[in-house]
């Protein structure tokens, strides 16, 4: 479902253009999971941030369901960010002003998709059925976690970015907080690109690529 094609960026410094990505190849097959590895400065969140839109490619192909992005205005852009994926990150980005269940139902709500009773199920899932009245202040950052997982899953999207979900949180927790994303991920039947440095974490996906430099490696497993 998703297709990435000798795609390229560099950014623009004080030096001149700093090449990130220099053709990167990468396929996700509809349901299954892939982890990105790579050290700091690899690019890998460059990647999640071209697939989702918050960044534009210089050249090659972005395509999700055989359709390209390239060419979508910043509105379609943010369209598909509503409605077709998930995005989760390491800082949690919950809002700040709102409780726990009016954050879970957030991405859903803008989506047109809220389901009382989906978002009952994520809440009891996540053990987030006591607190749905706290504020993200009040929460453990595993708690905080937990949040940022049901919002993105709240409106079953197809695509699921995570960058280094679990990369705030001890390693008992990091454990906790990654079964039930993977598990939620496999009931919403969402397909899964995670960056992780952690190769454990790696291996609880289906597929492993390495991105050293802006380039694929040929180590995927």
């Amino acid at each position: 479902m998703l297709v990435v094609e000798n795609v390229r960026k560099s950014f623009i410094t004080a030096q001149g253009s700093l090449p990130v990505l220099r053709g990167v190849d990468l396929q996700l097959e509809a349901g299954t999971s892939l982890a990105l590895m790579g050290e700091s400065g690899s690019g890998k969140s460059t990647l999640l941030h071209l697939i989702a839109g918050l960044e534009r490619a210089d050249s090659g192909r972005i395509l999700v369901d055989g359709e390209p992005l390239q060419g979508r205005s910043e509105a379609e852009l943010a369209r598909w960010r509503r409605e077709g994926m998930g995005l989760v990150f390491q800082q949690y980005n919950l809002i700040s002003s709102l409780d726990v269940a009016a954050n879970l139902a957030f991405q859903a709500r803008l989506a047109g998709r809220h389901d009382p009773a989906w978002m009952d199920h994520l809440a009891g899932r996540l053990e987030l059925a006591s607190l749905l009245e706290r504020y993200p202040e009040q929460l453990s950052g595993g708690q905080q976690q937990r949040v940022a997982i049901g919002r993105a899953l709240a409106a079953r999207p197809s695509l699921v970015l995570a960058d280094e979900p679990t990369g705030n949180l001890d390693e008992t927790s990091s454990e906790a907080v990654l079964d039930l994303f993977l598990q939620l991920v496999a009931e919403t039947g969402s397909s899964l690109l995670m960056v992780t440095h952690s190769a454990r974490l790696a291996s609880r996906l289906d597929h492993r690529l390495y991105l050293h430099l802006g380039c694929i490696q040929p180590r995927e497993a």
